[in-house]
């Protein structure tokens, strides 16, 4: 069948905004192929059919509610293997980050499926889905099909845009199963969210990111001060050189081997650039670049780039930001 599947994770009454996305994707490709997203979503007593019957405004037709441990892979993988058994859903689409990466992977091995990882693209061909990733320092493409059976796509944090369709309320279906052994020996102790400054720099709007061109972790207050100025949704980042040398918290480390963000600002203060910082935030609507080095490669892909002291500019930039917004 045509219908894609997706995991909604959901914490202290609100829904994942990368779930939304993948959700919002979902839905987009099942249009071009002919079928439906569903959701599957695991919790107790917070899952109220008003919770679950808003994913219907992101496309979803139908959720599938389990009650069970919340933020934990294998119970998911169960209820998602039950629902797609019973169900025939073609695809299973995850928006990324660990939890989707666990999930999907557990669920590949348990029907046997395809799986691809990383994807940051996903288009139909006919009525069949085509998934593409970055490869070889994202300097290649990769791109998988699929035959026969169930397809895996998990995306890369944010690679999926969330969009409001204005559909319906979805469909709330609740699903009763008996949990595979192993799915629970673990338990949730306590969960919380490690933000460096408690900002979802995932989520933000502007970034001002931090690299080892602020010369200590005392140069961050610059990075922090020009973050305050903007307000609203903003947030300081750093790169994994700076998170490293302890200089700032490793929930704000941005590229390859930390988060991928896709702010409407990313202001990279002192950072070169290199293909594994490029890799995370990419996506990014504008890139405003400040480094002394003109041939940093972080100005390669910059829409402005300022080379100067980075001392001297940020706190002359927070002065005019402030100005700006009549602070």
């Amino acid at each position: 069948m045509a219908d894609i599947l997706t995991y909604v994770l959901h914490y202290e009454g609100a829904l994942n905004k990368n779930s939304l996305g993948a959700v919002s994707e979902a839905a987009k490709q099942a249009a071009q192929i002919g079928g439906e997203c569903h959701a599957v979503v695991v919790g107790g007593d917070d899952l109220t059919d008003e919770l679950c019957q808003t994913l219907g405004a992101y496309g979803a037709t139908k959720v599938f509610r389990a009650r069970g441990p919340e933020g934990l892979a294998q119970p998911v993988v169960d209820v998602m293997a039950k629902v797609i058994e019973d169900h025939g859903h073609g695809y299973a689409l995850f928006g990324g980050g660990l939890l989707g990466f666990e999930i999907g992977a557990g669920l590949a091995a348990r029907r046997n499926a395809g799986v691809t990882m990383e994807v940051t693209t996903v288009r139909a061909e006919g009525d069949e889905l085509v998934a593409e990733r970055p490869i070889l320092g994202d300097s290649k493409i990769s791109v998988s099909r699929y035959r026969g059976g169930l397809g895996i796509i998990i995306g890369r944090i944010n690679a999926f845009e969330i969009s409001k369709t204005g559909g319906a309320s979805a469909e709330v279906i609740d699903v009763e199963l008996e949990y595979s052994p192993w799915s629970t020996k673990a338990s949730m102790i306590e969960r919380g969210e490690q933000r460096g400054a408690d900002v979802d720099i995932e989520g933000a709007d502007i970034l001002v990111a931090g690299g080892r061109g602020l010369g200590k972790a005392e140069g961050f207050r610059l990075a922090e001060d020009l973050a305050a100025a903007f307000g609203g949704n903003s947030a300081v980042a750093a790169t994994r050189a700076v998170v490293d040398a302890g200089w700032y918290p490793y929930a704000a480390q941005i590229g390859q081997t930390g988060k991928t963000v896709a702010p409407k600002l990313y202001l990279a203060a002192g950072i070169s650039g290199a293909i594994q910082h490029k890799v995370g935030m990419q996506s990014s609507e504008n890139i405003v670049a400040i480094n002394k080095d003109a041939n940093a490669p972080i100005f390669e892909f910059s829409d402005l780039g300022i080379i100067g002291d980075l001392n001297k500019i940020l706190p002359k930039l927070t002065e005019a930001v402030k100005a700006k917004k009549g602070a």
